[in-house]
């Protein structure tokens, strides 16, 4: 009798033991539960990006200011969508201008979702946006390039394109708000502009033609101002020529005058020493090297040159 009252006493210990070790085991899995539940249900939204919860790919809400957001789990999916502003490259394109000359025009956009719903409705996808976005564009440029003639969009010095990357972001803000796709164009650049290349040898050969024309142009006008300047100075070269030629001959009139007045001091205080240099002096101018005079022997010359003073 004892040993059955042990026993059941046992197993009512060993049972109540064990059911309190399952409640436990149930509390960790409930909690366990919870916690993914509540980790599936939440999200974050970051800065610079939009959270797009849907429920069977329908759109719900959509997250825009950064914190912690939550939605229901297992029924309710979030994607991203980009909030800050994106550039896209464009596609080259040929197009004809006014004056139906080929061009190749590359242009980048920069863009960016201003409202994602109306995105998520008619674009669906950011690649379809962007490929929207470049048809829009695309048509833009060639509308407005098919304005300007040939030689105004190649020649900077006449270019005439003034504000026209304000005109193609415009229009095509335009084009998209009207089929509302709920992005925006910041900014449509043309990066580069090339001729095809059947073009580009006539282009160059009549760049080079221009660029020659102003080059004899700039020779001109500097030949013609070397011609003043050369002019002006040979004219200030002669007048002072002249003038110190006539400042010589002044100079040199009051020199001979006042050494005639020396000569005519000096010659006037010896007369025999005057007629001594006037005869030495015309005997110098007309005896050369190779003179021969013939003179009797008892002139005064021929005494004079023998050495007779009497």
């Amino acid at each position: 009798m004892d040993k059955k009252v042990i026993n059941l006493d046992a197993k009512k210990s060993i049972e109540l033991e064990w059911r309190k070790y399952v409640k436990l085991g149930l509390f960790f899995i409930i909690l366990i539960v919870l916690f993914a539940l509540i980790f599936a249900s939440a999200f974050i939204v970051k800065e610079g990006e939009y959270k797009v919860v849907r429920q069977f790919q329908e759109v719900v809400s959509i997250k825009s200011e950064p914190g912690l957001a939550f939605k229901i789990p297992f029924i309710q999916s979030v994607s991203t969508l980009p909030k800050y502003q994106m550039t896209y490259d464009v596609s080259q394109a040929e197009i004809n201008t006014k004056d139906k000359k080929r061009m190749i025009i590359d242009n980048y956009a920069v863009w960016k979702i201003d409202n994602p719903r109306k995105m998520i409705t008619n674009a669906r996808t950011v690649a379809n946006a962007e490929s929207r976005m470049e048809e829009f564009v695309y048509s833009v440029v060639r509308a407005e390039f098919g304005q300007l003639e040939y030689d105004k969009v190649i020649n900077d010095e006449k270019s005439s394109r003034g504000s026209l990357n304000d005109r193609i972001t415009d229009k095509v803000n335009e084009l998209l708000s009207k089929d509302e796709y709920g992005i925006i164009v910041t900014d449509v650049r043309t990066k580069r502009t090339d001729l095809p290349q059947e073009n580009e040898n006539s282009v160059y050969r009549r760049m080079i033609s221009e660029r020659e024309s102003k080059a004899q142009e700039y020779l001109s006008i500097g030949d013609a101002k070397k011609n003043k300047i050369t002019a002006e100075t040979d004219s200030k070269v002669r007048e002072t020529i002249s003038k110190a030629e006539a400042d010589a001959d002044v100079i040199r009139s009051e020199g001979e005058g006042e050494a005639a007045k020396i000569y005519n001091d000096s010659f006037s205080k010896d007369r025999e020493f005057y007629h001594l240099f006037r005869t030495l002096e015309t005997y110098k101018k007309t005896i050369g090297e190779e003179t021969v005079i013939v003179i009797p022997s008892d002139s005064p010359y021929a005494r004079l040159l023998m050495g007779y003073t009497e």
